[in-house]
């Protein structure tokens, strides 16, 4: 979920993110089924579903945001379908619920207003919390992270994951201040990132905020997960079926942006200076709608300053069927 996913009833502070841009895109009509891949608080499914007379399949992975959804599934039972399951399963999951194609399908990747607001999370360092920061509750916490990975494994996490410049430093404190006491809560180590940066911050942002992106999405696998969930919307949307996703940072966007460009042909596969031999180039699967991103009006971020980096990319569904290919490497 996005940096400001769904807004369920009576919860005004979670607003969903270019709400109008993402209908508009998705267009829903009577009839049409669609999947929101990300449903948080619910935001873009319950304006989906009063915009038309359509089913909505919603899936989360974190079961706190499946658990609280029992009053919006109440009042648009039977239209509402809840998947506690990760988007990247979405075609297989979606086939076993009796749904083998889909009209559209919306993704607000990222992490949620709700994760990032409930301390016990350890998805912020605005609050202490535990250094936990896993989405689904299950596997490896970031603190497992912190106090088992070597040195080089903990830098390579932040600089690839955070694009910190200064991962190795950052690393190398992590590894000695846990040689005394293993790294437990948030402020723990928003603290020691200050530190390594001698109390400085950057245009007004805690330089922290870099290392606990990176911690948060290697723990998730937040990258891996957005690949096999467009891979997922290319088998299951229907010719015509509209493909709308918001990211918030340049990794997500690099990956939906190749992605798109790969299934729409705007990938140069070579040319007369330096052919590529036996390159098999498959139809377009894909129609861009927007070559360059949409991002948030004033007035909206005035309301949510949480979508200043918001940057949403719309295509269509052709008729040609899915490729077989992997995505290129970033």
């Amino acid at each position: 979920m996005g940096a400001s996913s769904g807004a369920m009833p009576d919860a005004p502070r979670h607003v969903p993110v270019m709400l109008a841009d993402v209908l508009d895109a998705l267009h829903p009509k009577d009839h049409e089924t669609y999947i929101d891949g990300t449903f948080g608080a619910g935001g873009y499914t319950r304006a989906i579903l009063e915009a038309a007379d359509c089913r909505v399949l919603a899936f989360d992975r974190d079961p706190g945001a499946i658990a609280g959804a029992a009053e919006l599934a109440h009042r648009f039972a039977p239209r509402l379908t809840l998947l506690h399951r990760p988007f990247g399963d979405m075609a297989e999951a979606a086939g076993e619920a009796g749904v083998p194609e889909v009209d559209g399908i919306v993704l607000d990747i990222g992490v949620s207003s709700m994760q990032l607001d409930e301390a016990e999370r350890g998805f912020s360092f605005q609050s202490d919390g535990p250094l936990d920061m896993r989405m689904s509750c299950e596997g490896a916490s970031a603190a497992d992270v912190l106090n088992s990975f070597s040195e080089e494994q903990i830098a390579d996490i932040i600089y690839e994951f955070g694009e910190e410049r200064r991962s190795r430093a950052i690393a190398r404190a992590i590894v000695k201040a846990r040689a005394e006491t293993p790294l437990s809560r948030t402020r723990e180590l928003a603290d020691l990132v200050l530190r390594v940066f001698h109390g400085r911050r950057a245009e007004g942002r805690h330089p922290a905020t870099r290392t606990f992106q990176a911690l948060r999405i290697f723990v998730n696998d937040e990258l891996g997960e957005l690949q096999r969930g467009l891979r997922a919307a290319e088998k299951i949307l229907k010719p015509g079926g509209r493909l709308v996703v918001v990211t918030f940072h340049s990794l997500e966007d690099r990956i939906v942006k190749q992605f798109l460009a790969e299934r729409s042909g705007k990938v140069d596969q070579g040319s007369r200076h330096l052919p590529q031999k036996n390159v098999q180039v498959s139809p377009a699967s894909f129609r861009i709608v927007n070559s360059r991103p949409l991002t948030p009006q004033k007035g909206e971020l005035d309301l949510n300053p949480r979508a200043r980096s918001a940057r949403l990319r719309a295509a269509v569904r052709t008729e040609a069927p899915a490729w077989s290919t992997s995505l290129p490497s970033r």
